[in-house]
């Protein structure tokens, strides 16, 4: 009997985190950087030297999630295109090597995201992206993976 009332238990508890992620009441964080004014991705100071190589991806959802749009790593810019995503209360994008949280926690954290906005941009000044093969949509407060997109 005790085994089935901690399993019990453990479904309402990851229900009731999953749904908190869910919720579309609250307000949605602004990404780390935003468009300039003229339409093109705003650029950070410290712009990659010589030629660098585009990594692309497309995103899907996990976890019965949506999550939809493209990501484009070049430089010193991950940039998302026709991004949307379920709503959540506490979404942010991370670099990772896997689809999973244990990946998320291994990965870098580039900031929060708007589930509504199509365009984003975010800066990965400092970070060797060329490590990281996944681009992951994640809920901080039910640690729960909206989505993810493999690089390639």
């Amino acid at each position: 009997m005790r085994p089935t009332v901690l399993r019990g238990a453990a479904a309402v508890t990851i229900a009731a985190a999953l749904a908190a992620c869910s919720s579309s009441k609250e307000a949605h964080p602004a990404p780390a950087m935003s468009q300039s004014s003229s339409g093109a991705p705003a650029m950070s100071q410290a712009a990659s030297s010589g030629s660098a190589s585009t990594r692309m991806g497309t995103f899907g959802g996990l976890n019965a999630k949506h999550v939809a749009g493209t990501v484009s790593v070049t430089g010193s810019q991950l940039t998302l295109a026709g991004f949307s995503s379920d709503a959540g209360p506490d979404l942010h994008i991370y670099l990772t090597n896997g689809t999973d949280e244990t990946a998320v926690a291994a990965g870098k954290e580039l900031g929060s995201i708007a589930s509504d906005k199509a365009s984003q941009t975010f800066s990965t000044n400092g970070v060797d992206t060329s490590k990281f093969t996944n681009v992951v949509i994640n809920c901080d407060k039910a640690k729960a993976v909206f989505g993810a997109a493999t690089l390639t």
